[in-house]
């Protein structure tokens, strides 16, 4: 079952089918207990590439995922995926997962969420505060040249980002 503390992040795929293969092998070995994905999967065969994910999923929808139908029948093993915004809570903590930006600031300063995930700038943001804000920047590092995910640790609320 993994770690449960510790939550795979990734967003912005954008089908880089060896980025999500690196990142589900290295959820795997890092013993990961969920796996979150921020959106822009963009096609539905994106599932494949996951399947060898050993830990429940969760995903919403980002901008550029058009086929939602599709996306959703080819996860439904996997995990769901949902329309941000989805609050998904874990282990005692209540995760915020976004795709786009839009009111990040706002919603941590709510104080009614312990993570903010989203995705959408292909930037890496960490922002500590009574708010965890994360974007991992982008897996399929196709607009910044890097590959990159978030390794999530609940106890310790803190996020390792790790180069793909």
């Amino acid at each position: 079952m993994g770690k449960l503390h510790l939550v795979g992040l990734i967003t912005d795929t954008h089908d880089n089918k060896h980025a999500v293969e690196k990142a589900m092998r290295l959820f795997n070995a890092r013993d990961v207990g969920l796996v979150l994905h921020g959106g822009d999967y963009i096609a539905p065969f994106n599932a494949r590439w996951m399947g060898d994910l050993t830990v429940p999923f969760v995903g919403v929808f980002g901008n550029n995922d058009g086929e939602k139908f599709g996306l959703r029948a080819l996860f439904e093993d996997l995990g769901p995926i949902h329309r941000p915004p989805y609050v998904h809570e874990w282990e005692g903590k209540r995760i915020l997962m976004l795709h786009e930006p839009d009111e990040v600031d706002a919603l941590a300063n709510s104080g009614a969420y312990d993570v903010i995930f989203y995705g959408h700038t292909h930037e890496i943001d960490v922002r500590r505060g009574d708010t965890l804000v994360i974007n991992p920047g982008e897996a399929c590092g196709w607009t910044t040249g890097r590959e990159t995910v978030g390794i999530l640790d609940l106890n310790a609320m803190d996020v390792e980002i790790v180069d793909l």
